[in-house]
């Protein structure tokens, strides 16, 4: 956070926490920067290119171990700020003291500068910078000259041929002299074993490249995002910096006027601000077998958390909430026609029939008992009013056959009567046992059938109220009940329709009340997707719940 030393709050002040932006304060603006935390390990900064007119304070809070803090800042001065060269010292030159200067040096490549430990806070010391060629010639009062060895009289010595290539291009690099064995009258370099070894020059170390690199642009990483959804603005930090001496300084930002400064704001969008919700899991298949389908409920809903209209939300990326499934091939289903339009009997009591067959997939043939015990009836009574009678067995004419083709059943009433003047009285079949009773059922077969419609039951009915929808699997069949594409597609039966269309009757929940009598501002503002809220108020949110799903079903 960083505050005034009248107390008022710049950056992140009475406890609030201020999105990363650009913030006035201390007479210049300042560029507030966090970096998401879980894609960048980078901490927060402020950065202002001053000057400031009153003293800021900054104040950090932590719950984990302090991390530090880093600071840069310049101070302001007439001449050009060019790189210390502490870490180049010559030898014997005080580590905190200044180097000599001669009257007659140049100033304008000259500024002072003072470096700061970024983790102790702690001043490394103020001194001037030195250019190439600016060396004092002098020898510190503390630096003892070393002892040379006496003279003597020798054919070979050590001579400086040259210097080891500088270890950078700029920025201030280092090199050494080279020192070769070489006669001393023809100066021809000979092997090292003809000079002691012992009287051979130590290279020191001399700067070298000392003009400063050519300065950059340093680009930061972006910010967050100003809005969670919808059109929003994010930032970066750009300094401009330069290297010397194998570190980078942050420099006065007209160093870097030769380059085209990168865009330190961008418009970003995270996503459209209402979103899709899959509100349930898929259901259950519609079918224990065969194609089927399942559903799940899918609504838009706002920042709020409130459901919306669907064309508020992109429908281009709305989930699917209806789907096919394959609950696999039915391999133990009966599969029926339907009921023959005629009954066995033209009067009295009679039979309609209808084919059943238990299905397997194509692949295998499983044996009837696969289907179960349960198989459904070939036949179901019918009876077309009360017949005449007459004495002896009498044996009415067969009736039509229960199926137009293939195999089928035919039936006639045989009755016991007696016969009379002119009438006759129907007696107890017993009176007749003793006579051969005519057969009352044959079997019978027309023609071939061909392919036939086959299905199966109708499923459960996908909803208990306000309309479902139910499913059966249709095959079809040719007469030795193999899988067929003759049959006649104006014919093939319905395999879905709808069911228990009526409306959903609520349940009355004694425990579902208002505790409150003001439940409708509850309501108004739209608290009750809060637990709390949807208690206390329960009646009157229930309501609305319902009103909402009234509202979507209808769409």
């Amino acid at each position: 956070a960083l505050r005034s030393r009248s107390g008022r709050s710049i950056i992140n002040g009475n406890w609030a926490i201020d999105r990363p932006g650009r913030y006035e304060g201390g007479g210049t603006m300042f560029t507030y920067k966090r970096p998401n935390e879980i894609s960048s390990t980078a901490g927060e900064s402020f950065l202002a290119d001053g000057p400031t007119n009153e003293v800021l304070d900054v104040y950090m809070i932590h719950q984990q171990p302090n991390p530090g803090i880093h600071y840069e800042y310049i101070i302001p001065g007439d001449n050009v700020i060019s790189p210390p060269l502490l870490a180049h010292r010559r030898p014997g030159e005080p580590l905190n003291g200044q180097l000599g200067m001669p009257e007659s040096t140049n100033h304008e490549d000259e500024d002072l500068h003072r470096e700061t430990d970024p983790l102790t806070g702690q001043s490394a010391g103020t001194f001037p910078v030195i250019q190439p060629g600016r060396f004092p010639s002098h020898q510190p009062e503390n630096q003892v000259p070393a002892v040379q060895p006496p003279r003597q009289n020798r054919e070979h010595n050590w001579k400086q041929v040259g210097k080891t290539e500088c270890t950078t291009t700029c920025g201030k690099g280092s090199q050494y002299p080279v020192f070769h064995c070489v006669n001393r009258i023809t100066h021809e370099e000979v092997s090292e074993s003809y000079c002691d070894i012992s009287t051979k020059p130590i290279p020191e170390e001399e700067a070298c490249n000392l003009f400063p690199c050519p300065a950059f642009w340093d680009i930061g990483e972006w910010s967050e995002c100003s809005k969670t959804c919808g059109l929003g603005m994010q930032h970066r930090q750009i300094l401009c910096r330069q290297m010397y001496a194998n570190r980078t300084l942050t420099v006065q930002q007209y160093r870097c006027h030769h380059l085209e400064k990168p865009e330190t704001t961008s418009t970003c969008q995270l996503k459209i601000c209402s979103e899709w919700q899959i509100r349930t899991e898929w259901t259950s298949c519609s079918v224990p077998c065969g194609v089927g389908q399942r559903t799940r409920d899918v609504k838009c809903v706002s920042n709020l958390g409130d459901i919306v209209d669907d064309e508020e939300c992109n429908m281009k990326l709305r989930p699917n909430d209806i789907e096919n499934c394959d609950m696999g091939p039915c391999a133990k289903s009966w599969f029926l026609t339907e009921w023959s339009d005629r009954c066995s009997a033209e009067c009295g009591d009679g039979v309609r029939t209808r084919s059943v067959v238990c299905m397997t997939n194509h692949v295998s043939s499983l044996p009837l008992e696969g289907c179960g015990n349960n198989r459904p009836s070939e036949t179901t009574p019918c009876n077309n009013g009360p017949c005449a009678g007459k004495v002896e067995w009498f044996a009415g004419g067969w009736t039509q056959c229960s199926t137009e083709c293939g195999s089928g059943t035919q039936q006639r009433e045989v009755i016991c009567i007696r016969k009379t003047e002119g009438n006759f009285d129907v007696l107890n079949p017993y009176e007749c046992s003793y006579l051969e009773k005519p057969p009352s059922q044959q079997s019978c077969y027309l023609k071939p059938c061909g392919s036939k419609w086959f299905h199966t039951e109708w499923s459960t009915c996908s909803k208990s109220c306000e309309g479902g929808f139910r499913v059966r699997e249709v095959r079809c069949l040719s007469d030795d009940m193999t899988a067929s594409a003759q049959c006649d597609p104006q014919l093939k039966p319905e395999e879905k329709e709808p069911c228990n269309t009526q409306d959903c009757i609520p349940e009355i929940d004694e425990n579902c009340k208002d505790k409150y009598y003001n439940c409708n501002v509850v309501v108004q503002a739209r608290l009750c997707v809060y637990t709390y809220y949807k208690t206390a108020c329960c009646a009157s949110c229930t309501r609305v719940a319902n009103r909402q799903s009234e509202f979507l079903g209808r769409r």
